[in-house]
Formats: C-alpha cells, sequence, structure tokens
C-alpha cells in the first residue's frame, strides 16, 4: 500500500514538473502563432488553458486538429477576438500566457522572390488580387497575393510570377476576363505588403469560395485559415 502512494506521488510530481517546464519555456519565449496541424508542447498548454475553461472537451494530445481548432474559434468569439481558429498574439494574450512573436504572419518569408523584379510585377500581382479579392477584408486581399508568392517559391508551380499567373486553369480570372480590370490603390497596397514578406496565409497555395462550386480535388488539400469568403489551403 505505501508502495502504491509513493508512485502516486512520484507520478503527480512529474506530471506537475512537466506542466511546469512547458509553461516555462512558453515565459520564457518559445511562442509560436498556432494553427491547424501543429504539434508540441505550447499546444498541449493552450489545449489544457481552454479544456480548464470549459471550451475544449478533446484530450490534451499536443496536436491542433479539429477540436482545437472550434475550441480556439468559440474561445475567440466569446471574447471578441478575431475568429480565425488561430492562436495568434491577441489569443495567446487572452488565454493569459502571454506572448513573445516567434512566429507571427508577418515575416520576410516573401521576400526577394525569385520572379518578382519590377514594378510590371507589382502591377500584375495587383490586377490579380483585384480580380480575386477585391470585395474581401485587406487581409485577405493579402493572403492572396501571398498564396500567388508561395507558388512561385513552390517546386510545385512555375518560378515566375506571370507563370504562376497564366498558368491554364490556375484562376477563373483570367480566362474570364477579370484580370485585365485595372487595380485601385488598395490592391497595390496589398501586393507591396505580400512582396515585402506579409503571409497571412501561413505558407498556403491554395484559396477558394466554398460557396461556390469547385473541383471536389481541392477539398482534400488541409485548410489552415479563412478571410472573407476565401479558405486557404495548403
Amino acid at each position: 500500500m505505501k508502495y502504491k502512494v509513493a508512485v502516486i506521488i512520484l507520478l503527480t510530481i512529474c506530471l506537475m514538473g512537466i506542466s511546469f517546464w512547458e509553461s516555462a519555456q512558453i515565459d520564457a519565449g518559445v511562442k509560436r502563432t498556432l494553427y491547424w496541424g501543429n504539434r508540441g508542447s505550447d499546444v498541449s498548454l493552450v489545449q489544457r488553458r481552454l479544456q480548464s475553461w470549459g471550451y475544449y472537451k478533446g484530450s490534451v494530445d499536443g496536436i491542433y486538429g479539429a477540436s482545437t481548432f472550434v475550441a480556439v474559434k468559440e474561445f475567440q468569439r466569446k471574447n471578441g477576438l478575431r475568429v480565425d481558429g488561430i492562436c495568434g498574439a491577441n489569443t495567446w494574450s487572452a488565454l493569459g500566457l502571454g506572448w513573445t512573436n516567434t512566429g507571427s504572419a508577418k515575416t520576410t518569408a516573401n521576400a526577394g522572390v525569385k520572379g518578382i523584379t519590377n514594378n510590371n510585377d507589382v502591377q500584375m500581382l495587383a490586377r490579380l488580387i483585384h480580380a480575386e479579392a477585391r470585395a474581401e477584408p485587406y487581409i485577405g486581399q493579402v493572403a492572396v497575393g501571398a498564396v500567388i508568392l508561395n507558388r512561385v517559391r513552390s517546386s510545385k508551380f512555375p518560378n515566375t510570377l506571370a507563370g504562376v499567373i497564366y498558368q491554364p486553369l490556375a484562376f477563373e480570372s483570367v480566362a474570364n476576363g477579370q484580370f485585365n480590370l485595372a487595380p485601385v490603390e488598395e490592391n497595390y497596397k496589398a501586393a507591396r505588403d505580400a512582396i515585402n514578406g506579409w503571409d497571412p496565409s501561413y505558407g498556403c497555395t491554395f484559396f477558394w469560395n466554398p460557396s461556390k462550386p469547385v473541383s471536389k480535388w481541392i477539398w482534400s488539400r488541409q485548410i489552415i485559415v479563412q478571410y472573407g469568403d476565401h479558405v486557404f489551403a495548403k
């Protein structure tokens, strides 16, 4: 009996030690923006906090899957935050876990993208943003621009901006002539922000409007975030 009690006490101490260590890592600045598909002790901390507050019903497994995504969105909705299912700066802070920016959306990932060379490229990207996302919120316009640049960087797509945009059947707006309409200043600003490194799509190479007819294949892609009417996926 004494042996069993000793084992239980030891396990409790170990679990407390792990929890303290994880919290210490967070406090030390080991933070990143979390979204669907992430794994790690920081995900476990978010799950544990949401679980203790009644938002998360699943197991604390350190996997940012559907249950965690839904719980984060519900927490955001109840606390007046942007409801996107992503645990970024404001959500970390609202959870009482602080924030040190080690994985925010605004990075230099697209800076100096091969194939983005001159004002003509900015014009071309702005036209695509206008054609595909002029009715979307500003962050959604930047995200569309980032998707195009992510394709330029990817070995799975053409390695120039023109090649990506004019790739056959890639964008309906090119086929139906919307791409030829003149962009406005907001579209140019979104294009420049994307070229300068802001990627609110978090590395996505696909986007679409779920309310419109799309290929069944596209739903096999991993959706990361939604802005306005567009979802963005890898």
